[in-house]
């Protein structure tokens, strides 16, 4: 595979591994972010919506009750298992509106203007040309529509990944990177030149800092099956997941670290 082929089934092979962590109660940021997002968006009945990295229906969920039956919810994500999830979700909620396809955003054949709103909450991070995501985003969106594009902003899930990344150092070094892909964008200011640098102006960008609380030491390495650190998890051998994972509760419990930081940067452009 070229290089965005093995970028993507790493995004892939992660988060489809990572979905029987992903809706537990310690991943309950995914679910607030995600209405936070579709908030921002002033969705209204019969709008038509594209969800990019939807996940296991976060945002497309809230967005298909803003929308109602009238209205049309296409969610698009690489990963089956978070899709499955989406799946039982909408139609446990009876939301026929909502379609889930597994796959690229890049391969999707939707015309252009295509979309009242575009939607892409906390995916945009792992794509290795953002300002090129993002002005494939903004083609589908209408005139008079809008696209919401949700990112991390700084320290995602601390002190927890930094005391991970440690104790991976120690088994597996080449496994610990120095640097996150959600770094370049993880300030205001990055993610508004971002929308400059993609050639559009009408942007409001909002940092909102948060928290997502632990219960026992055990919900930190629920956060880290539930998330793009699952990745490096599958990687390790039996026994050393087993000295990771002992090494990562001991800090917690010893530290008394009782929250996480889920810090995000919402964006809202609205086009002309």
């Amino acid at each position: 595979m070229h290089e965005p082929a093995q970028a993507l089934e790493k995004i892939r092979s992660t988060y489809h591994a990572a979905a029987d962590s992903y809706d537990q109660v310690p991943l309950g940021f995914w679910d607030a972010i995600g209405c936070a997002t579709i908030a921002r968006a002033s969705l209204r009945a019969g709008h038509h919506v594209l969800d990019v990295c939807c996940g296991s229906g976060a945002s497309a969920i809230p967005a298909a009750l803003a929308v109602g039956a009238e209205g049309r919810v296409l969610g698009i994500d690489l990963a089956a298992g978070l899709l499955d999830l989406a799946r039982t979700k909408a139609a446990q909620a009876k939301l026929g509106q909502i379609e889930f396809v597994e796959g690229d955003f890049e391969e999707l054949t939707e015309p252009a203007a295509s979309f009242q709103s575009v939607v892409c909450a906390l995916g945009m991070f792992a794509s290795p040309e953002p300002k090129a995501g993002v002005q494939r985003l903004w083609r589908w969106v209408r005139p008079g529509g809008s696209l919401a594009l949700t990112v991390w902003g700084a320290r995602p899930l601390e002190p927890l990944a930094e005391i991970f990344g440690r104790e991976v150092r120690v088994v597996r070094p080449d496994l610990a990177p120095s640097v996150n892909p959600w770094d370049a964008i993880a300030t205001p200011a990055a993610v508004m030149a971002l929308f400059r640098a993609a050639g559009i102006s009408s942007v409001v960008v909002e940092a909102s800092p948060g928290e997502q609380r632990l219960r026992t030491a055990e919900d930190g390495w629920t956060i880290l099956m539930g998330t793009w650190h699952r990745g490096t998890i599958e990687a390790l051998t039996v026994p050393q997941c087993a000295q990771v994972r002992a090494a990562v509760l001991a800090e917690l419990d010893a530290r008394g670290i009782g929250r996480v930081e889920v810090n995000v940067i919402y964006a809202l452009a609205r086009k002309p």
